[in-house]
């Protein structure tokens, strides 16, 4: 065990810095999973905001999470323009929290 340590050391190290990565890409999966893409993209404006534009409206606010993921499940409209979100019915709370935290992270 002891010849293995730094090679273990180095492998943690390595997890570490790929957990942003992964999670970027499980939050990316899981927007494409749900649809979410259709009317939304990370950078650019399509139906919906850009999800840099929302997470730069809402940076700071500690009430954003809950209300963005009652939001994509509900539905909404009227602060991004006249066209409204659909509701969202086959995504789950989690899964609209862990939306959210991505879309907020951009």
């Amino acid at each position: 065990m002891k010849r293995f340590g730094p090679y273990l050391l180095l492998a943690a190290a390595s997890l570490l810095t790929t957990l942003p990565a992964w999670a970027e890409l499980e939050g990316l999966a899981l927007a494409t999973a749900k649809n979410c893409m259709s009317c939304h993209n990370v950078e650019r404006k399509v139906v919906g905001p850009s999800y840099k534009d929302v997470a730069a409206k809402y940076r700071g606010d500690k009430a954003a999470p809950a209300r963005l993921a009652s939001k994509v499940m509900e539905g909404g409209g009227g602060v991004w323009g006249v066209v409204k979100m659909p509701s969202n019915p086959q995504i789950t709370d989690a899964e609209a929290k862990r939306l959210v935290a991505w879309i907020l992270s951009q």
